[in-house]
């Protein structure tokens, strides 16, 4: 019993973290707390008009008895039928009249005043002013009274005080009955409208749950899937476009990953066999110092490329840490392309090509990693010795531009497809997917090249076309010229 409570004490807490509950909750308290507002402020209103016409009707007796009292003080008659008879022809909100000459002795007044008010608690004016007050007759009767003062004759020469009660109960039993209405109403919206936040809430949220479930049905093996916009509110339909651009990010990652899995197997293979094969042939039978030293030497050929492959992977791995600092310094650009050339000049020899330099008279300084952009522009050009047939030219150039340095790399080889071109900076991605290609690379070589870029704020471009060459453009903010 203790177990099942606490589960179901579990599951409400949970029900109460939920966005249905949520909405509920907002709905439910906006919709309270607009019918609070709306009938409170109508029960307002109705008090007010409902004391103001009280007041009005005070004010035109009052205003009546002081006429007839200036003009016509002699007319007996008509003022005790103003006084006495009409209050008692009235059966709803009757109202009581007093005369009271200087000395406050009431000479005239409607019958059964006495019975229904304490006439002694009915304040005196204090000017020729009146302000109904409320007051509370001997029966439990709800009154306002007010006195005035009430000059007598045309050429006053005493005043006289009026004093008039109007009975006001039927009005607040009327306020009583709104206000028992108005605790209905709210105790009713307070049943109904959760009921109905809760039901807005779920066709509100029907469309993020049908999201969510084809977004569970996603996996690794079903990245094609996709949420349908359509039919949904504006949005949610730009969430789900979001998600499904995301989705073709991760599918394309997952193809790319995919292929690398495939080619970096491939690669790691090939060397690791070709290792064993050698060691095993060299183990079969007595081999002479040259034969071994034969074998070794095939070993350690095959050693260096694993050892470049696991290199360029670290490196891509590092570049994308937020902590990867550069060391960067003041670096002659085109000295660094001299240097560079120079280190690949018996490579290009040994396949006749021309490899030369053309950089701008005016020396080119701009705060580099002189380490790392040694690295970039060697990969460019292992790239374009690769695919540039003997008699070609490979051409590295330097410029500044504004508040950034141009350098290009330029070969005169194969060139690259249209369709591969967006393709070429991507990581693993290689143009020739051949795996039997000797000279094809891990297709990491251009990914290094941008990773580069990046690190120094910059970027890489490439330009080709096929059978006339490729242009690989790095620029490089932040330089200048000395």
């Amino acid at each position: 019993m203790s177990w099942d409570l606490t589960s179901r004490l579990a599951a409400a807490i949970r029900w109460c973290g939920t966005l249905a509950f949520r909405l509920t909750a907002g709905y439910a308290v906006a919709g309270l707390l607009m019918v609070f507002f709306a009938t409170a402020s109508l029960y307002l209103v109705l008090v007010k008009e409902l004391e103001r016409s009280t007041d009005f009707f005070l004010a035109d007796k009052v205003n009546v008895l002081r006429t007839m009292l200036h003009e016509r003080p002699d007319d007996l008659d008509g003022l005790r039928e103003e006084v006495e008879l009409e209050s008692a022809a009235r059966r709803y909100e009757q109202f009581y009249v007093r005369l009271l000459d200087e000395r406050g002795t009431s000479f005239m007044e409607t019958p059964g005043v006495a019975e229904q008010l304490e006439v002694s608690l009915i304040t005196q004016p204090q000017s020729h002013s009146e302000h109904a007050i409320p007051l509370k007759g001997k029966q439990g009767q709800s009154f306002r009274v007010t006195s005035a003062i009430a000059p007598v004759g045309s050429s006053p020469t005493q005043n006289d005080t009026i004093q008039i009660a109007i009975d006001v109960s039927q009005k607040e039993e009327l306020l009583a009955s709104y206000r028992r209405w108005f605790v209905a109403v709210m105790l009713g919206a307070l049943a109904v409208f959760p009921v109905i936040g809760y039901q807005i809430a779920r066709h509100g949220i029907r469309p993020m749950e049908e999201m969510a479930t084809t977004a569970r049905h996603i996996s690794s093996t079903n990245l094609h899937e996709r949420i349908l916009p359509e039919g949904y509110p504006v949005e949610l339909a730009s969430l789900a476009d979001t998600f499904n651009k995301m989705l073709d990010r991760l599918e394309d990652s997952f193809e790319r990953i995919s292929r690398f899995s495939e080619d970096i197997a491939h690669d790691l293979r090939t060397p690791v066999n070709n290792i064993r094969g050698e060691a095993e042939v060299a183990l079969a039978r007595a081999r002479t110092v040259d034969e071994y030293r034969d074998v070794l030497g095939s070993c350690l050929e095959e050693a260096v490329r694993l050892s470049g492959l696991i290199g360029d992977l670290l490196f891509l791995a590092r570049a994308e840490s937020p902590l990867t600092q550069l060391h960067r310094a003041p670096v002659d650009v085109g000295e660094l392309l001299g240097s560079v050339c120079e280190y690949y000049e018996a490579s290009a020899k040994e396949g006749w090509i021309a490899l030369t330099t053309a950089v701008d008279a005016e020396r080119v300084i701009a705060e580099l990693d002189r380490t790392l952009m040694q690295r970039a522009v060697g990969n460019l050009i292992t790239n374009a010795l690769v695919h540039t047939p003997p008699g070609g030219s490979i051409t590295l150039g330097a410029n500044a531009e504004g508040t950034s340095v141009r350098i290009e790399v330029s070969d005169t080889g194969v060139g690259i497809p249209p369709d591969a071109l967006p393709r070429v900076f991507d990581r693993f991605y290689r143009v020739d997917t051949s795996r039997s290609q000797s000279s094809g690379g891990t297709g990491l070589g251009l990914s290094i090249v941008q990773s580069i870029m990046t690190l120094h704020g910059g970027n890489a471009e490439i330009a080709s076309q096929p059978g006339q060459g490729t242009r690989v453009t790095l620029r490089i903010p932040v330089s200048q010229k000395v």
